[in-house]
């Protein structure tokens, strides 16, 4: 198994927590002589080990891979995940900094690094990265709640309502097209593929363009069957209410002149 490929199926594992799992891929990868110091599988196989209650080992991992790949976002990242696990907050906001450093645009990352800021209050700080979500996700209803809230806790009210109200407005204005050809743009660079697919799907019905809509409720149902949201979004891309009782005026109006059976026995 290649390198990247396994450490996707890890992280995939940890995020799921079949750690199990998610150790024999690192295993397999750090079994190959040619990988046995590949630093992102050692930093992922660190941190499977840390929810496993192993935290000794966890860290001397983490901690090598980091050595053998200092400029890897993966490693910085897991290793703040290790600090914040401990509590270290101020330790996991260096980390996550650093992991920003080579891949600035790492929306998981962002949002990690926001929380954090919050809840040690560094309030500027918390408004600098909702504002980077923000342009990152600019259709999504949370990056513009973030930002206001942000405002909302430096005390600037009235900017807090403004972002508000050019969220709704923008809403209302039907730049839902704009929303949709930006997703398409920066798609590759958005890390979390399911959230482009829910938001295209809901941009794709607000655009009227059901067909197209259904086509991602579809995948989005075939990939998780018990999200009730995807049946919702499936129901409204299926021509439901006023559209759907056109289609059924003219079905009963076409069959009637020529006589349409019954739909049920007598």
């Amino acid at each position: 198994m290649h390198c990247q490929e396994g450490c996707v199926h890890s992280r995939r594992c940890y995020e799921h927590k079949q750690y199990r799992n998610g150790l024999k891929f690192c295993k397999q990868i750090l079994g190959n002589p040619k990988f046995a110091e590949h630093g992102e599988t050692q930093a992922m196989k660190g941190l499977t080990l840390n929810c496993l209650g192993k935290k000794e080992d966890a860290y001397e991992l983490v901690r090598r891979g980091l050595r053998n790949d200092l400029k890897s976002h993966v490693c910085w990242h897991v290793y703040g995940l290790l600090q914040r696990s401990d509590k270290k907050y101020d330790e996991a906001i260096k980390c996550y900094r650093n992991a920003l450093k080579w891949d600035k645009d790492n929306l998981q990352i962002l949002r990690d690094l926001s929380l954090l800021q919050i809840q040690m209050r560094d309030l500027e700080g918390y408004r600098e990265t909702r504002y980077q979500l923000l342009q990152l996700r600019p259709a999504q209803r949370a990056s513009w709640i973030g930002y206001a809230v942000a405002y909302h806790l430096l005390e600037d009210f009235e900017m807090a309502a403004k972002i508000v109200e050019e969220f709704r407005k923008t809403q209302q204005a039907g730049l839902n097209k704009e929303a949709l050809d930006h997703l398409n743009s920066f798609e590759k660079q958005i890390c979390d593929k399911l959230a482009v697919e829910e938001t295209r799907g809901e941009l794709l019905l607000k655009l009227e363009r059901p067909e197209e809509a259904l086509e991602v409720y579809r995948r989005l149902q075939e990939r998780n069957p018990e999200n009730w949201a995807y049946y919702q979004g499936l129901e409204k891309a299926l021509k439901p209410g006023d559209k759907f009782r056109e289609c059924l005026d003219s079905y009963l109006r076409m069959n009637f002149s020529k006589g349409c059976p019954p739909s049920s026995p007598p």
